[in-house]
Parts: structure tokens; sequence; C-alpha cells
């Protein structure tokens, strides 16, 4: 037992005690607080105190490292940023509204709308992002020493994703869209989805007879019958005849639709190679920008672009009704000033204008998509 005074007071402490030698080889008892015996059950349940040392006891706590888990959030979000970016979102959003519009040109009616219309829908739409996603992804797979060029902040090009990576998202994605594709039993569908898989693999695989996009003509035929064809009349097709049950009968507004976007998706083919052209260049992709000058492929874009919206605006006026009628006329005929208007003030020279503009190009193409549905 340890015995220690304070003033005129003496306590005792009945408790183990530690033997510290000091300097003067004097021997002095100090209480080890910290090493109080483990409290038996009885002692718990008749003391408040040893309640609480037999609850530390019993139940320990863990200490979470606050900073692991910040860095493990700004991972994940590193992550997700990079994803985003591999997606390439502009496409993304070009095929969501594309196939939207187009799948309510075949509706007569708010009648038609079901929760079968909406599931085969949404058969159509899932299985179409999957496979855009595998055709940008296997574009920039097979396009990572140009695009440290043209587009160095690319996920794959800039070194967030690996190689590996990669290719593990491009064939997940193509086993989900193909997938998707065969669960839902639709030829148009099916078509589409391997019509766009064997044009996108075409396009991007750098083995003898591929490589399209080393060719302008095979490059803008790929995205035009993708873009203009395949979106218009199959997934047209998959609501009129899967879905719907009903006979193919391509309406007006399903053929002026795949007439425009035509012209619109050949521009949209040409323009995208303007921004490229050093990267292009350098790596002998022979695009119609490395050709002719970025000047006079710019030229050729707009005058298309203005020629598709006169004609959009004519065949508007043609229609007997009016509804439509004014709808396509201002519609087009504001899109038709607002690209002139912005071309006006579109300097070629400027490097740091290509890429916006280009953007607003995908802009245009998204409104027009939105005007469809009401021709």
């Amino acid at each position: 037992m340890a015995r220690f005074g304070l003033g005129a007071r003496k306590f005792s402490w009945t408790g183990p005690s530690c033997v510290e030698a000091s300097a003067g080889h004097r021997q002095r008892q100090v209480i080890c607080l910290n090493m109080c015996p483990r409290p038996t059950e009885k002692q718990c349940r008749h003391s408040s105190v040893f309640k609480l040392r037999c609850n530390a006891a019993t139940h320990p706590q863990h200490n979470f490292n606050i900073d692991q888990f910040e860095e493990i959030g700004i991972e994940v979000t590193k992550k997700l940023r990079a994803f985003y970016w591999f997606c390439r979102p502009h496409t993304i959003i070009g095929t969501i509204l594309g196939i939207t519009s187009v799948s309510l040109l075949p509706m007569k009616s708010l009648d038609d709308l079901s929760v079968t219309v909406l599931l085969g829908f949404l058969e159509a739409l899932a299985s179409a992002v999957c496979m855009n996603i595998y055709v940008v992804g296997l574009n920039q797979l097979f396009d990572i020493e140009i695009d440290k060029v043209n587009k160095p902040t690319l996920p794959l090009a800039s070194g967030e994703f690996s190689v590996t990576t990669g290719v593990s998202l491009v064939g997940a994605f193509l086993v989900m869209s193909i997938s998707i594709g065969i669960r839902s039993k639709s030829a148009p569908l099916m078509c589409a989805l391997l019509v766009s898989f064997l044009l996108g693999s075409a396009y991007s695989i750098d083995l003898p007879l591929l490589r399209w996009k080393r060719h302008p003509f095979l490059a803008a035929s790929c995205i035009l019958v993708v873009r203009a064809i395949l979106v218009q009349l199959a997934f047209f097709t998959h609501m009129q005849q899967h879905v719907l049950k009903r006979p193919f009968a391509p309406t007006r507004s399903v053929v002026f639709a795949t007439l425009f976007m035509c012209c619109f998706s050949a521009v949209i083919a040409l323009f995208k190679d303007i921004p490229d052209v050093d990267g292009d260049r350098d790596f002998g992709i022979q695009s119609l920008s490395v050709r002719l000058g970025q000047q006079k492929v710019y030229r050729l874009c707009i005058n298309m672009l203005m020629t598709a919206y006169t004609a959009a605006i004519l065949v508007g006026a043609s229609s007997p009704n009016l509804y439509q009628k004014i709808t396509t006329v201002f519609g087009h005929g504001l899109l038709a000033f607002v690209l002139w208007h912005r071309a006006r003030q579109f300097d070629i020279a400027n490097k740091t204008c290509i890429t916006p503009f280009y953007m607003f190009i995908w802009k245009l193409f998204y409104a027009e998509y939105l005007v469809i549905p009401f021709m």
C-alpha cells in the first residue's frame, strides 16, 4: 500500500504502484492511475464510476482518420470527373436528345404513352448511350498520342486513366449495350447497335483496311450513317413496330429529320477536325481541314448549315397545319439568325475560339431535336 502526504493530510492508495529510480538513487512511488485493475461485473453493477470504465473496456472506440476520408473523397471525385470527360458528354447529350425526339414521332396521341412504351424507350436509350461510350472510348484508346497534342486534358492522354482502365471501360460498355439490345428482342434496335459497333470500330481501330478516320469521305460517312440515318430511322422503327406494334409507316417529320440531319452530321464531321489540324497533320490523318485548310472548311460548314435552315423554313412554310408552319418557320429562322450572328464574330485565326464554336454547333444540333417533334 502506498502512502503519501499533502500538507497535514495523508492519503493511501491500495492499488498497484510503480517504482522509478531517481537521480539520487532514491526510490519514489508513483501512482499508476492508468493501471487500474479491470472492473468486475459486480463492481460495474454497484459503482457508477466503474460502469463508465466497464463500458469503455467492453466497447472500444475506433478512431477514424478524417484526412484519409478526405483523400479518398478527392480521389473518387477526380476519377468521376475523368470518367465524365472520357464519355465525351456533348455526344451523349446529342444521343439522348436525338433518341428522345425521334421516339416521340410515331406517337399519335397521349393515349400511346404507357409503361410498356416507357420501358421500350429506356431500352433503346440505355443501349445507345452505352454504345456511344464504347465508340468515343475506343477512339481515345487509338488516339492517345494524337490527343496529347490536340486534346491533352482527356483522361487517357493526360494519364488520369491507364490504358488498362480504358480497355476495361470500353469492353464493359460494349457488353452492356449488346446485352440490352439482345434482351429487348427488337430487330431495329439490334441493327442500329451492330451497325454503330462496326462503323465505330472501323473508324478508330488501327488495322489494315480500317482506321477510316484517316480518309475524309469515310470518316464523314461513319458519322453521317450513325447520327443521321440510324438514330432517325432505326429508333423510329423500334418505337413504331416493336414497342407500339404498328406497321412501319414513316411520317413527314422523320423523313425531314433524316434529310436535315444528313446535312448537319456532315457539318459536325467536317468541323470537328478544324481544331485538330496540328495533331492530325503530325500523325498523318488527312482530314479535309488538313488538305484544304481551316478557313475553307469553316466556310463550307457555315454555308451547308445556312442552306439546311433555308430548306427547313421552306418545308415548314409548305405545311398545311398552321401551328406546325409557325413553329417550323420561326424555329429554324431563329436558329439561322443565331448562327449568322455568331459566325460574323468568329475568327478562325484565333485558336481559342475554334473549340467553343464547335460546341456551339453541337448546341444547334441539340436545338434542332427540340423543333423536330413539332413538324
